[in-house]
Order: structure tokens, then C-alpha cells, then sequence
């Protein structure tokens, strides 16, 4: 047995581990990073790219059906192995790229084992080595879901860990959660040719609020049925599964399932480690901090499920290593916005706080009748502005719109650089774009508000704008 002393250790080598050993070795501390396979980022491997790469794949043959619209025949032949393959390819290639990233670390710094604490500061390997640290970072990640009803198909049930090994496309896919991650998987294989149903026990998709949700389920149910307020019993059926619900049923080739993905923390041995845990058993800590109450252990990324994505993984990593290489003289960090995006056609997101209540007014704009959204075939959706009443400043927004991923990060820039309505309505707008009917929403709050307008020296919109609707 061999023990490994170091400042600090990072219990596993995603977005956040790898952050958080960079930034405490930047420092000057020493570190060990402790993962059991070294395989890559969940992003490269099993999530942000791949997905991408299939939803790409994806908006070439709608892309091809859609041509008619203007005056263009074509009418795509899916290859599904040939869709596949070029998707692992292209996968495999960025996990490459991140598993060079991990060989150049210094020599020794990885340990291929898995840990669990033995005492605080101390962790056990599975290979019969400890690892003696100053402080220790946990960025175990998360893991698919699997609710119990569906154990006994496990073997005809695919999630985001294995839906990207088939070999082909299935004839069928039941699809269970209608999250970011279900959505995009449904809406990319039913564009490929793939019979699809989604079902989701609650009540709104991809964690929007109820307006923008309902906008995004109209444009959805175009397609392929979206049932909500629905659970689903399982059951085996030749080779694949048959579905039953409160008014009907169907059967599939193949289940996937995302239903959630909860930290990866069992194994960890938590309680030796003298942290307190919440009802999930995830330990409690502080988020401008990372800190897991007064200990030195800090815990970043998808592990404390607090804002489970990449570029907040990075981020928490960051903190949570400076902060463990200079424990007990801790720094906090201010957070960036809340942006989640979901990359279904239209994009979803949620960017800011969405406040209720009063002192606070909303500006809407509905995609349907703007200019570049009708000139694309693309007019459908909405996006809802949130500001306080008194002087117009933007706190949050949600949105179902063409173009949504780069709606989302104007929306998020503005409200992180606290601006007013007025403020943005003050910037440059090209036309004709997609961005120039975000000039309707803040027109309504800057109504609403009382606000000052800049636009009143010369208020006449332009053509397909739909810059002018809250001032009609």
C-alpha cells in the first residue's frame, strides 16, 4: 500500500475536476486527481457534443423535407448507420482531444482508482492506496436515472450513456422525460425517421415556466405526441416494450430514458468524512464558495446539482480548487446568471431569475409575425422579459423562439451588466434579424414602466420588424 500525500485531491477528472486541479496547481499547491477511468468530459463523450452532433444531423434532413416551402423539391433518404457512425467519429474526437489534455498533466498527478473517504482529509483507493490531503475536491458528476418500473426492461432501455452506441437508428423510440436532454433526443430522431412519443409526470417541458413551455409544446405536438401529467407502466413485449397509460398504449423498439441524472456520490462514504448531508444526500455547501459547510472539502459541478451545466461546471470547478489550495482563507465568488438553453427546434431557455408577484412588469413578443423568423419558415414562439417596475432593469426572461441560443445570451449579457429595457432599446439593431423583435418586449416594459423611450425621436418600425406591436 502506498499513501499519497498532496495539498489537495480531486475526486474525479469531467469539466469540474479538471478545472478545479488546473487552477489549485496554478496556485502552487501539489494535487492528485482521482478518477477510474480518465475516459473524458461527460460533455465530450456522453452529452453536449454528441447530442449536437446528432441534432445536426437532424436539421439536414428537416432541413431537406422543409425545401418545398420554398419552391425547392427534395426529399432526404436517412442513412442511420451512416449517421451514427459520423457521430461517434466526431465524438470520439473531442473526448480525444480531452483525454490529451489529461496525459499532459504533470507526471503523477492522476490516479486511475476509485475513492471513498476513510477519515476526513484521508481517502481510500480501490486499488489498496490513501491519498493523505490538505483539502479535497468532489466532482464525481452525475448518473442516469432509472425509476423502478423500468428495472425489469432494463435490458430494451437506452439512455444519454448508451443511446449514441447504436448501430442504427430503432424503428421506435418511447422516450421518458421531457427535459432538455429527452426533447432534443426525441425531436432529433423523429426528424431522422424514427417513430416517437415522449412522456413526462409533470406538467411543463424542459423546466420552462408555463407560457413559454406551452409554446414550445404546440410546435412539438406538430410532430410527434408530447404527453404530460403521464406515467407510463412497462412491459416487456417480444423485443421491445409496450407502454400503458391512462387512455392508451403503444409499443416500442426501444425505451430512453431521461428521467434525471442525480450526483454520483454513492461509494464516497460521505458520513466519514464529517459532512453534513441534505435529504438527498448530497452535502450542504455554499455556492459563492463551494465549500461543503466549515470542512476542507469542496464540491463543484454536476455532483452538488445545483446548476448542472458545463460552463457552470467549469466555473464551480475554478472556485472550488482556488478556494481548497488556500484553505482556510477562502475567497467567494459572484456567480454568473442562470442561462439554461434546451436545443430543440425552436430553442428553448431560461436565463435570470422569473420573479412573481408584484413590482415587477413583463414584455412579451410573439415569433409568429416577425420578419426574419417569416422569411426563414421559422415563425413560431415567443420569448416573455421580465424588469422591475421602478426603473425597468431586466432580472429574467424565458423563451421558445428561432434563433434561441442567441436570443439567450443577449438576454443573459444584458441582465448580468444590469440593464434597463431603456438601456438595450438604446443599442444597435440591424434589420433584418431575428434579435430586432426583442425590441417589442422592452418596448412593452419601458411602457409599462413609465420609462423615458429613445426610440420617440423616430418610432416608425421597420418593415416585418414587429417592433411596433406594443406601441399599436
Amino acid at each position: 500500500m502506498t499513501t499519497f500525500t498532496t495539498d489537495v485531491a480531486v475526486i474525479g477528472a469531467g469539466t469540474a475536476g479538471l478545472a478545479a486541479e488546473r487552477h489549485a496547481r496554478e496556485t502552487g499547491a501539489t494535487t492528485r486527481l482521482i478518477d477510474p477511468a480518465f475516459a473524458g468530459t461527460t460533455c465530450a463523450t456522453v452529452g453536449c457534443m454528441p447530442s449536437k452532433l446528432l441534432i445536426a444531423a437532424a436539421d439536414a434532413a428537416h432541413g431537406a423535407r422543409q425545401a418545398g416551402e420554398f419552391g425547392i423539391t427534395a426529399e432526404p433518404r436517412v442513412d442511420g448507420p451512416a449517421v451514427l457512425r459520423r457521430l461517434r467519429a466526431m465524438r470520439d474526437d473531442f473526448a480525444r482531444g480531452v483525454r490529451q489534455s489529461i496525459d499532459a498533466l504533470p507526471e503523477g498527478t492522476c490516479l486511475k482508482a476509485r475513492a471513498r473517504f476513510e477519515a476526513p482529509g484521508i481517502l481510500a483507493l480501490d486499488t489498496g492506496d490513501r491519498v493523505e490531503a490538505r483539502a479535497v475536491v468532489i466532482a464525481t458528476g452525475a448518473t442516469p436515472a432509472l425509476p423502478g418500473p423500468y428495472e425489469d426492461v432494463r435490458d430494451r432501455v437506452l439512455t444519454n450513456e448508451t443511446v449514441f452506441e447504436l448501430e442504427d437508428l430503432p424503428e421506435s423510440l418511447g422516450v421518458i422525460g421531457a427535459g432538455p436532454l429527452g426533447l432534443e433526443m426525441a425531436q432529433a430522431m423523429h426528424r431522422l425517421g424514427v417513430r416517437v412519443e415522449v412522456f413526462d409526470a409533470g406538467d411543463r417541458l424542459a423546466g420552462l415556466p408555463s407560457d413559454t413551455s406551452d409554446a414550445l409544446h404546440e410546435v412539438l405536438t406538430r410532430s410527434f405526441p408530447v404527453h404530460l401529467d403521464c406515467k407510463p407502466e412497462p412491459s416487456a413485449d417480444g423485443d421491445g416494450v409496450t407502454l400503458k397509460w391512462d387512455g392508451g398504449q403503444a409499443r416500442f423498439a426501444r425505451l430512453l430514458v431521461a428521467a434525471g441524472r442525480p450526483p454520483a456520490l454513492s461509494g464516497l462514504d460521505l458520513e466519514k468524512a464529517e459532512l453534513e448531508l441534505d435529504d438527498h444526500g448530497t452535502p450542504v455547501f455554499d455556492a459563492a464558495t463551494m465549500q461543503c459547510g466549515d470542512a476542507p472539502v469542496f464540491i463543484a459541478g454536476d455532483a452538488n446539482h445545483d446548476r448542472p451545466l458545463l460552463h457552470e461546471a467549469s466555473d464551480e470547478g475554478t472556485v472550488a480548487g482556488r478556494n481548497a489550495a488556500a484553505w482556510p482563507e477562502l475567497r467567494r465568488a459572484a456567480r454568473k446568471v442562470p442561462l439554461s438553453i434546451s436545443f430543440t427546434r425552436p430553442e428553448a431557455a431560461v436565463i435570470g431569475a422569473i420573479p412573481e408577484g408584484d413590482g415587477h412588469v413583463c414584455g412579451e413578443i410573439d415569433f409568429s409575425d416577425q420578419g426574419r423568423a417569416k422569411v426563414e419558415g421559422r415563425n413560431h414562439g415567443l420569448a416573455r422579459l421580465h424588469a422591475r417596475a421602478g426603473d425597468g432593469r431586466l432580472v429574467g426572461a424565458s423563451l421558445c423562439a428561432p434563433g434561441g441560443e442567441q436570443l439567450a445570451h443577449l438576454l443573459a449579457w444584458a441582465i448580468q451588466c444590469e440593464m434597463t429595457a431603456s438601456d438595450m432599446l438604446d443599442l444597435p439593431f440591424y434589420h433584418p434579424v431575428l434579435a430586432e423583435g426583442l425590441q417589442t418586449a422592452l418596448r412593452d416594459i419601458c411602457r409599462q414602466a413609465g420609462l423615458e423611450r429613445p426610440w420617440q425621436r423616430d418610432d416608425t418600425p421597420l418593415p416585418g420588424s414587429n417592433a411596433g406591436a406594443a406601441e399599436e
